[in-house]
């Protein structure tokens, strides 16, 4: 396995792992347990820069002049990590809807 394709299942297991944090926040707020939903938006923020980080480590190797091959696997880590980031954006507000009801 190249080192690319190493690098994408890392992004998509931690954007996996924080959408699945966030998708549970919601759930705890919508009972009423803000303490833990904000527990695991923390949660769910430190996982996503985790995979941001294996992210950046192919825009370096690129902007280095290594190339980076793009395949399947690689376009859907990115795909997999832009969506996991934007549900954490909507977790936030949705949490606080639910705080301020």
């Amino acid at each position: 396995m190249d080192q690319t394709t190493e690098i994408a299942f890392q992004i998509i297991l931690h954007a996996g792992n924080g959408k699945s944090s966030v998708m549970e926040a919601i759930q705890e707020a919508k009972i009423g347990n803000f303490n833990k939903a904000d527990q695991l938006v923390e949660e769910a923020a430190e996982e996503l820069g985790k995979a941001h980080e294996y992210q950046t480590k192919l825009l370096h190797n690129e902007a280095r002049g290594e190339g980076n091959i793009i395949n399947v696997m690689l376009i859907h880590s990115q795909d997999h990590l832009m969506t996991s980031m934007t549900m954490r954006d909507l977790a936030i507000e949705i949490i606080e809807i639910y705080r301020n009801k």
